[in-house]
């Protein structure tokens, strides 16, 4: 497989053989359950479904239920396709230890840690006006005049401006994985992800 479905547990550090002390997350990487595989006849597309996470069958629809049951496994959490895959069978269970091997480099793909309303200072990386002068007294965190007058006498789309920060589907991309502890489905990648404790993420090579 090209990837699993994982769950960040949180950072730690860890250090290498010259010694350096390397900040690393801990993701608890599958194991994974394949749900569905799909083909160019019946789906116009060839990808293999797999979940992770157990869920209980009475917060499960119906419909989901007898998907699950398809495969021979009980309700799962979170489901993700992959495109690119190797040869698998419907129910077959993958690990951390099938899919990656230390100093592979992957991408991991989360939600961002949500910040709520923000201003354009946190938001954008805004220095704010500086000094009080030209009349600022009391507002050197605002964004100052937008510009515009009678033409085009509007704000025009895209301009950065307050509002919802965080909550927002991130990649990040080339990092490498420190260890594989196989037997508590562990994986180490150098660097920090996107999201809280205990979110979802997808790790793919």
């Amino acid at each position: 497989m090209s990837g699993l479905i994982g769950k960040k547990i949180g950072m730690t550090s860890v250090f290498s053989a010259e010694g350096k002390n390397i900040p690393c997350t801990v993701i608890e990487a599958g194991p994974c359950v394949v749900t569905q595989i799909k083909n160019e006849e019946k789906d116009g597309y060839s990808a293999v479904q797999i979940a992770y996470g157990e869920k209980s069958e009475k917060h499960t629809s119906k419909s989901l239920l007898g998907h699950f049951g398809k495969s021979g496994v009980t309700p799962k959490a979170k489901m993700v396709e992959f495109k690119e895959f190797t040869e698998v069978t419907l129910g077959q269970v993958l690990t951390v230890a099938d899919t990656f091997v230390e100093g592979d480099w992957v991408d991991v793909v989360g939600v961002s840690k949500g910040k709520g309303y923000q201003g354009v200072v946190k938001r954008h990386g805004f220095a704010g006006v500086g000094g009080q002068t030209h009349g600022q007294h009391n507002r050197q965190r605002k964004p100052g005049s937008l510009g515009a007058s009678s033409y085009p006498s509007r704000v025009f789309k895209g301009k950065r401006l307050p509002g919802q920060t965080g909550g927002e589907r991130v990649k990040v991309q080339n990092l490498k994985v420190l260890k594989v502890i196989a037997e508590n489905n562990l994986l180490l990648v150098k660097g920090s992800i996107p999201g809280a404790k205990g979110t979802y993420v997808i790790i793919e090579k």
